[in-house]
């Protein structure tokens, strides 16, 4: 049995929604097991609740329980060009783990939303990459065999990097059901993966060169 972790931030909705995307897509592979778990807020309830933050009633992570999976799966909303500051926070708890080698040979692979379609979209993917990479995690992206990504005819989220959605400068526009597909499609390609190295342990060959 393969274990998935689906990890997210959201604000008001959009990141959540594809998270249960992600989880769906990864629970749709034989001998996967499927967690969805959002990293501690941060921002007083008071702030949250004027800027109109949706409430999420999906259990908090723990940093110390991230070892237990093969595969995590990062969801986080575009803050400048980057993760959310809460995102940043969980990850920056886990010196323990990365001093311990405790990630290395996991899957890794984000999901994203931002306000625009050049709002910092796939720079938020590509510099969440960076920590996972710090952590020896093996980064895995949403691959052009999800053909949805390449649409023209409608604003779709997205790219080869990792699923995404593009919620509009207010907020109004929730995940089309292209960008949910292609959220499936990445919790289904990153479980994959995770089954197959469950399986074949002796294909990640990991040691100290002196």
């Amino acid at each position: 049995m393969a274990r998935v972790l689906v990890l997210y931030y959201s604000s008001y909705g959009h990141i959540r929604a594809l998270a249960e995307a992600e989880a769906e897509g990864a629970r749709s592979v034989p001998g996967v097991s499927v967690d969805i778990r959002r990293v501690p807020e941060t921002v007083p309830q008071e702030v949250r609740a004027n800027a109109g933050y949706v409430q999420d009633d999906t259990p908090e992570a723990r940093v110390a329980d991230l070892p237990d999976y093969d595969a995590i799966i990062f969801g986080t909303p575009t803050r400048f060009g980057s993760m959310a500051a809460q995102m940043k926070q969980f990850l920056d708890m886990a010196g323990g783990l990365w001093a311990k080698n405790a990630l290395v040979g996991k899957v890794g692979s984000v999901f994203t939303s931002s306000g625009s379609q050049h709002g910092g979209h796939e720079a938020s993917v590509l510099t969440t990459h960076v920590p996972l990479l710090h952590f020896g995690m093996m980064v895995v992206g949403l691959p052009y065999t999800f053909q949805g990504q390449m649409r023209i005819d409608e604003i779709v989220g997205g790219s080869p990097y990792g699923a995404g959605t593009v919620a509009g400068g207010d907020g109004s526009l929730q995940p089309s059901e292209t960008d949910l597909a292609g959220a499936r499609f990445q919790g289904h390609h990153v479980a994959e993966i995770a089954v197959r190295l469950a399986e074949n342990p002796d294909t990640l060959i990991m040691r100290e060169v002196a």
